[in-house]
């Protein structure tokens, strides 16, 4: 159902069970899936969005990149199905680098006013807090939670299932399995709760946690630290991520920079 109000461009494609609210705005090279909605007054343009999303009032999605090397080249959004999208958020397209193209995943929250810019890959079941701004080229990975009024620097990486307190702030990687706090912000714990959640099983989890401490450790320096958990500790696949994510991380991992960091760690 497409509301009389909508303005829709002649090449958009629109599935015939979606609805387009009143005042809806799409331009160009839009692609909308079965079953989604677009609430009053959002403006889209150069996305294919996926099925079962929702798109709420005022948010925008494909518009141009803040990017001053940005001339007109032929980018776009990509969003995956069952992604709910609140009011006033700002997904932009890409910039001409890279696949030229913004993406978001499946089953993700973006609540309202977040930012998510340019080059930005948002994986699957990322939920962002009001507010939360992400520079471009940031790679959220799968469930993550940004708090309200996070931000993050340009080329960040933020891992999977970590979870970043409201108000922080980060230059660095963010580790995954983590829980993060601060400006800057720094890994305090693990992230138990979505480790559970996931059915991550205990005997793991404290497995993981022991490399967390040792990661974190006055004692050892970062490579110190990586090679005395490969030979101490019983190696499972969430530690391998945590580790090759740290050995390929180009901006650093904040890890270390708060006194009290030692004090986190498992809740269980």
């Amino acid at each position: 159902m497409i509301d009389k109000t909508a303005i829709i461009h002649p090449s958009a494609q629109i599935a015939e069970d979606a609805i387009i609210g009143p005042y809806v705005v799409i331009g160009e090279n839009v692609k909308i899936g079965s079953k989604t909605r677009v609430i009053a007054n959002a403006f889209i343009e150069h996305a294919t969005i996926g099925e079962r999303c929702t798109i709420s009032p005022f948010a925008t999605i494909g518009s141009e990149p803040q990017d001053l090397g940005y001339k007109g080249e032929p980018t776009c959004v990509v969003i995956g199905d069952d992604t709910i999208i609140k009011e006033n958020v700002t997904v932009h397209r890409g910039a001409a680098c890279g696949d030229n193209t913004t993406r978001v995943g499946n089953k993700c929250l973006l609540m309202a006013g977040s930012h998510v810019a340019h080059n930005c890959v948002v994986e699957d079941q990322v939920i962002m807090a009001n507010l939360a701004t992400l520079g471009g080229h940031v790679h959220v990975e799968t469930g993550a939670f940004l708090g309200g009024m996070t931000v993050f620097h340009q080329n960040v990486r933020i891992g999977s299932m970590a979870i970043v307190s409201g108000f922080s702030a980060s230059r660095q990687d963010i580790l995954p399995f983590t829980k993060n706090d601060g400006r800057p912000a720094v890994a305090r714990g693990l992230n138990v709760i979505a480790m559970k959640r996931r059915g991550i099983p205990l005997e793991t989890r404290t497995a993981i946690n022991r490399a967390f401490k040792l990661l974190i450790s006055p004692e050892y320096n970062t490579s110190q630290a990586i090679a005395k958990i490969r030979e101490e500790l019983p190696m499972n696949e969430y530690i391998e991520k945590m580790l090759n994510f740290v050995e390929t991380s180009k901006r650093g991992v904040s890890l270390k920079s708060h006194k009290n960091a030692l004090e986190g760690g498992m809740d269980d």
